[in-house]
């Protein structure tokens, strides 16, 4: 393919981002190196606010369009700087609405390919759809025609490799003694989600050390957020302090690196690095809450514990939709939050993306109203059981897909472009 050509990525948070955006743009640059890359996002519920910078920052990418002005280019089908447009593309669906991302494909004069990680919506509007699973298509409306839908697989299992020789300077770095073990904490991000998980994790990390001295503590910082930011939900003014049965803590620095730590003086490594999986793949557990990291611990085969505290239902304040939007509103949204959790949270099964994966607990996840000590037996109980480690990093390998999604994606995309140029 020679003449010029334009693909437009569509996505929004920042878990689509890292793990659906950043391999298809390596494929991409593989495959069709001359073609030019364009992101344009749209608004979500867990945006961190740096999707746009995060996407600038994929080697390939040559323009992108933040979130922020999305509206007005539905709206208007111009961007804010005025994008020309190649008179032969291809739109690329991965992350949002999919039935506005439509919309944008029919503006521009492309084709659309859509990744479905779940279900299919909107056939009738989509050229193709690349499906997780073959379970997706009996989840969705029937294809328009034979061939609409086609498996591709996990786009996860493509964003995360760790690479042996980063793994090694890491362990270098962190001067991590062989009889050393790392455990790895993962609190969230949102400040909702920090309130409660700050002391928590803190807290379960300042009793794992008293129960097994030698243990090393993590903590990847999500994109966005700094060391001040995450020991602000450490201070003694935080009341949900109280509320997880946690502890405290400050921020120090030490020989260039940053730590939380606790009162009793139990240290946690604030780890900026991205993406983590490098490090990841250096811990013997996780704990971590719910969220698109345990699909990337799972591809990784990391054992984990998986919590997600219901002590204050309005914390959870990220659902999609309608929900997402009232959950949201200024005064009320809280109130409304807690209500829709508790229903929602009685219904709830499987939390974790390999115990989804499985339909069955591969990894024990908590969820219910929780204090640091009440997730201290199931770590231990890891901990002490390295058969079970073990087992459990086999069945994660055996639930989660391998690589190989992102390439199967662009090759659905340039059979689209190869009708288009066949049809004239």
């Amino acid at each position: 393919m020679t003449s010029p050509f334009d693909v437009v990525l569509l996505s929004n948070g920042p878990g689509e981002l890292s793990t659906w955006v950043r391999p298809v743009v390596a494929e991409l640059g593989r495959c069709w190196p001359t073609a030019r890359i364009s992101v344009i996002l749209a608004p979500d519920v867990n945006s961190s606010g740096r999707e746009a910078e995060i996407a600038r920052g994929f080697p390939g990418v040559s323009r992108v369009q933040a979130a922020r002005h999305y509206l007005r280019f539905l709206l208007t089908g111009q961007t804010v700087e005025r994008w020309e447009w190649a008179k032969r593309g291809v739109v690329l669906f991965l992350g949002g609405d999919q039935g506005l991302s439509a919309w944008i494909a029919r503006r521009l004069g492309y084709p659309i390919v859509a990744y479905a990680e779940w279900q299919t919506r909107w056939p009738r509007w989509f050229d193709r759809f690349g499906l997780r699973e073959e379970q997706v298509r009996t989840r969705s409306p029937k294809e328009r025609f034979a061939g609409q839908y086609q498996v591709v697989g996990d786009l996860m299992a493509d964003g995360i490799q760790p690479v042996e020789a980063e793994r090694e300077q890491i362990r270098t770095r962190l001067k991590l003694e062989p009889h050393e073990r790392l455990i790895g904490i993962l609190p969230g991000s949102k400040p909702l989600k920090l309130t409660l998980g700050i002391p928590l994790f803190v807290g379960l990390a300042e009793l794992l050390e008293r129960e097994r001295p030698g243990l090393r503590f993590c903590l990847p910082v999500a994109p966005g957020l700094t060391g001040s930011d995450l020991a602000h939900f450490g201070r003694p003014q935080n009341t949900d302090v109280a509320l997880v049965g946690g502890t405290t803590c400050r921020l120090e620095h030490d020989r260039g690196e940053d730590y939380l730590v606790s009162g009793a003086g139990t240290r946690v490594l604030l780890w900026f690095g991205r993406p983590a999986y490098d490090l990841y793949s250096l811990c013997e557990l996780v704990i971590t809450t719910v969220g698109a990291n345990t699909a990337e611990l799972g591809l990784l085969g990391v054992p984990m514990v998986v919590a997600l505290p219901t002590n204050r239902l309005s914390v959870m304040q990220a659902w999609d939709g309608l929900p997402g939007l009232l959950s949201n509103l200024p005064g009320i949204g809280p109130t409304i939050a807690a209500f829709i959790n508790k229903r929602v949270l009685r219904q709830l099964n499987l939390l974790a993306w390999p115990n989804i994966r499985a339909g069955r607990q591969v990894v024990p996840e908590l969820c219910r109203e929780l204090k640091s000590a009440d997730l201290l037996s199931p770590c231990l109980e890891l901990l002490d059981d390295p058969e079970r480690c073990e087992d459990i990093r086999r069945q994660l390998q055996q639930v989660m897909d391998r690589p190989g999604a992102a390439r199967a994606l662009v090759q659905l995309a340039a059979a689209v472009l190869a009708e288009q140029r066949a049809a004239g």
